[in-house]
């Protein structure tokens, strides 16, 4: 409490309630009141007690210093080789990533849980364009909005922005020119996510 942390720092310093009234310049009885806690000076004059004291404004209120919490800088994952593939497909219950084409780097922690994939196609520009190489995430689900790989039926994994309408799943392709495939009913039992595209780059 102010009055409490005054008369502790003004006996510190060996000093009376008239020779600290004498340096700011205001009567004894005011200072009294203060140490009584009846009243409080105005911030102006805490500024000037708190240089009197040499201490900060926060101390002489009797409020504990904030601590300095030190945040370690962000260090960003070492670059580790991920697989290219060209080619996602669905069969016996799992997903099968075909055409090998190398490894790629790419700055994840748990690489094994990537893939690239070679773009192919049209349907995603002027956004992203055939040859791209796109980093995806394994993963069977996706959110609104998200960029996926996605297998329909027996035919390769596509690229697409994914939705959700009601019972309905949206494939839709960034590309007008290319129309939105809508996916409903007992079809959905054959649609597979491979997984979420996290990045593109122009490689191929």
């Amino acid at each position: 409490m102010f009055d409490e942390r005054l008369k502790e720092l003004r006996k510190e310093h060996k000093m009376t309630q008239n020779g600290l009234a004498s340096r700011l310049g205001i009567t004894q009885q005011a200072v009294g009141r203060w140490e009584s806690g009846l009243s409080a000076p105005d911030p102006e004059t805490l500024v000037q007690l708190a240089g009197v004291f040499d201490v900060t404004v926060d101390d002489l209120l009797g409020r504990a210093p904030t601590p300095r919490i030190r945040v370690a800088p962000y260090t960003p994952p070492a670059e580790s080789l991920v697989p290219v593939v060209g080619t996602v497909r669905a069969g016996y219950g799992a997903l099968a990533f075909e055409e090998d084409y190398g490894t790629e780097p790419a700055g994840v922690r748990d690489p094994e849980n990537y893939f690239y994939l070679v773009v192919k196609g049209d349907s995603m520009e002027p956004r992203i364009q055939d040859g791209d190489l796109a980093l995806v995430r394994k993963q069977p689900t996706l959110d609104n909005g998200d960029l996926g790989v996605v297998v329909f039926g027996e035919g390769e994994g596509t690229l697409k922005q994914f939705a959700q309408r009601g019972s309905a799943v949206l494939l839709q392709p960034f590309n007008q020119a290319y129309d939105t495939m809508v996916i409903t009913g007992e079809d959905l039992d054959h649609l597979h996510i491979a997984g979420k595209v996290v990045e593109t780059k122009a490689k191929w």
